[in-house]
């Protein structure tokens, strides 16, 4: 991480709105690259949009962003709807440790009553641990973690600079003693990498153990320059896999015979757990109560 180095920039608008069936209608992200350095991730497409060449260590911050959120939500137009935070960053990086940006976004949130969706793979996130618990009780909010593997190495290597996959289950179970919904996202699953049984077994039951509301899974997705990045890592670190990955994908998914067997020993491990893959009906349950005093929260 001494490579790594930080812009500040100024941003016209915080909050960006998103189409599509997503159980939120906007996306707020602080800061633009990301130093977790994950071999798989879909965001490295974003930094062509600033003349940057290094996602991972080119890191942006959005200095001003505090104060434009603060004009959206006052608006008389703004109608609460649910906000997504770090949809392609992790709010809770390096980075926050000196910029400490998500506190007074999150002051903002209770102010505001605004409800929203946080995913981190750091630990940091602990550190507003009061704040969290506090829009818990106020609003909707989910706090949901990534977690790909419980082989440290394969840890290490796949999310260089993340908080270790024990260290984030610990973030959900600790989320969980709040009026937050909590989820854990295992994706993407990685052929002959991550998707042994045994490692999925093992995440499940540590979800469980965690308490987590719902479990959602998918399968590696390869494109752009993500298929790159990701091939690369495979060639440099797993040579022995490359050609084995590479004839499964072919195109951006994995064969349909391949995510078939996948999604059946996934599901009979859902099942052994008992765990929900279904994050709409936390949401409601949720939400239902904010509703008499916020009618825009009835989106679903």
């Amino acid at each position: 991480m001494n490579n790594v180095k930080y812009k500040e920039i100024t941003c016209k608008t915080a909050l960006n709105k998103v189409k599509g069936g997503f159980p939120y209608k906007w996306d707020l992200n602080i800061y633009r690259g990301c130093i977790h350095n994950c071999k798989y991730c879909y965001a490295v497409y974003s930094h062509k949009y600033i003349e940057s060449d290094n996602f991972f260590s080119d890191i942006h911050v959005k200095a001003n962003i505090v104060d434009e959120l603060e004009k959206q939500l006052k608006s008389k137009s703004w109608k609460r709807e649910v906000i997504n935070i770090g949809g392609v960053t992790d709010s809770y990086q390096n980075a926050e440790k000196e910029y400490k940006i998500m506190p007074e976004i999150l002051k903002l949130l209770i102010k505001y009553e605004t409800p929203a969706i946080i995913s981190t793979k750091s630990k940091l996130i602990l550190r507003d641990y009061d704040l969290i618990d506090e829009l818990s009780r106020i609003t909707y909010i989910n706090i949901a973690s990534t977690i790909t593997t419980m082989d440290k190495k394969v840890c290490s290597l796949l999310e260089a600079n993340a908080s270790a996959s024990l260290e984030r289950f610990e973030i959900l179970k600790t989320f969980r003693k709040t009026n937050a919904s909590v989820g854990l996202h295992t994706m993407p699953i990685i052929p002959f990498l991550t998707d042994q049984r045994e490692n999925i077994d093992s995440l499940f039951y540590h979800a469980k153990e965690s308490g987590v509301h719902y479990v959602l899974t998918g399968s590696l997705y390869l494109r752009g320059e993500t298929r790159n990045v990701f091939f690369n890592f495979i060639l440099r670190n797993y040579p022995e896999l490359y050609k084995k990955i590479y004839m499964l994908y072919n195109a951006k998914n994995a064969n349909k015979e391949y995510k078939n067997d996948l999604y059946k020993m996934v599901n009979s491990l859902r099942e052994k757990y008992i765990l929900s893959s279904n994050y709409n009906v936390i949401m409601k349950e949720k939400m239902k109560p904010y509703e008499k005093y916020n009618p825009q929260l009835k989106l679903f």
